[in-house]
């Protein structure tokens, strides 16, 4: 009863950071599109009020850059990009392929 107590926990912890990184990604998603949508209005803009409207496009895209990085640290927090594992992977492979060469070329 015990085990499938712990399970059932494991799995609605698992189902929360699945739902975590999926809004995380869609709030990506977003911002990409409002900042196409963004740098096409500095493109058309025009007229009396041109550099009030540039400022506000400029701190709308300023926030929510901050916004969506502090979303990005607390959804991946704890996770490193180029983990030990990875640099010992890369490694080996740099050295297969000195070798590779080596054996390969003609004296």
């Amino acid at each position: 009863m015990k085990k499938t107590l712990d399970d059932q926990k494991l799995l609605i912890k698992a189902r929360r950071r699945v739902r975590q990184i999926q809004i995380f990604y869609f709030h990506l998603v977003l911002y990409i599109i409002v900042v196409a949508l963004l740098l096409y209005n500095f493109y058309i803009v025009e007229g009396p009020y041109k550099n009030n409207i540039i400022a506000l496009n400029l701190s709308v895209l300023l926030v929510w850059t901050v916004f969506i990085a502090l979303h990005g640290l607390i959804v991946f927090k704890g996770r490193q990009i180029f983990k030990k594992r990875w640099e010992d992977r890369k490694i080996e492979e740099f050295l297969e392929k000195e070798n590779e060469v080596e054996t390969t070329t003609w004296e």
